[in-house]
């Protein structure tokens, strides 16, 4: 049998050249069985992998636990084993799988992060209004708290997904999924404005179909926006909180706080399961139990 970290490395090139796996994907792939490898080395067992079964498997999990890590990463390390693992039973290197008995670990959630509605203000009127990125910049975050739209989704927009008449955006989501998205009256103004004002003064050495577009008149990266946010956080004092899925969760926490259904919320945000859109009542939750705690007499 060849040696274990050649045929993790075969793994690595399968799931690039067959899987079509992106580089970065792969090196997080081979990061997390690095871990492995360096722990069947350093507890005895060898690079024999005859000799691991599911009792070495937990002791490599507990391994983890102890090193501190979150339930999320260990849960991630663990994806990593067993997909190396089905790929050995299908290369016909192994004959038997016992990653399959790999349990994961608890999975806490965490409560998303929102910002208060005074620190939202803060940050829709932090773009200078009389420069043309400055508009640009006002409609992508008034977009970006009125809907709730992932960045990915605000970037992707193309100048035929909007409808200002109807105050509705056309966006795509993941799994190339299409959602139709109303806006309000704030959203609106703000991207007249720029539409009329500030795109053809960005875009007049360059055409393109994207509504967001870059100084250049191309279209907006995600590197570009999260410099853009992180300026404006900067600026208002929000820097150390502020990253681009922030506007996404403080639209969810507004609107369920405002009363609106969790079904609605959950179409709106275009989540495939309502489990997804359930973390948000947490938050809601935390808050009423504060208030529990200051008012109730035995609180």
């Amino acid at each position: 049998m060849d040696s274990l970290v050649e045929v993790v490395n075969r793994f690595i090139d399968y799931l690039v050249s067959v899987r079509g796996y992106s580089e970065n994907t792969a090196k997080a792939y081979r990061v997390d069985l690095n871990k492995f490898v360096k722990f069947l080395k350093s507890s005895g067992i060898g690079l024999d992998l005859s000799k691991v079964d599911i009792k070495v498997l937990d002791r490599f999990v507990e391994h983890l636990k102890k090193q501190g890590l979150k339930s999320n990463t260990v849960s991630r390390i663990i994806s990593a084993v067993r997909s190396f693992y089905r790929y050995l039973v299908t290369q016909k290197i192994i004959d038997r799988n016992p990653a399959e008995l790999l349990d994961y670990p608890e999975k806490i959630e965490r409560v998303p992060d929102a910002l208060s509605y005074e620190e939202v203000d803060k940050l829709l009127n932090a773009p200078d209004i009389s420069t043309p990125k400055g508009m640009r910049d006002k409609a992508m975050l008034e977009l970006l708290y009125a809907t709730g739209m992932r960045v990915s989704e605000l970037l992707g927009l193309k100048l035929g997904d909007l409808d200002l008449d109807e105050r509705i955006v056309r966006c795509q989501g993941k799994g190339a999924k299409e959602r139709l998205v109303p806006f309000g009256n704030h959203a609106a103004k703000a991207l007249e404005d720029y539409l009329r004002k500030a795109r053809p003064a960005l875009t007049s050495k360059r055409r393109t179909s994207y509504l967001f577009v870059n100084a250049k008149g191309g279209k907006l990266s995600r590197t570009g926006f999260w410099k853009i946010l992180k300026d404006y956080g900067e600026k208002i004092g929000l820097g150390y909180r502020l990253h681009p899925h922030l506007l996404r969760h403080t639209f969810a926490t507004h609107m369920l706080a405002g009363g609106c259904d969790i079904m609605v919320i959950k179409e709106l945000l275009g989540h495939a399961s309502i489990s997804t859109t359930e973390v948000y009542t947490r938050r809601d939750l935390e808050g009423l139990k504060k208030v529990l705690a200051e008012c109730h007499p035995r609180g």
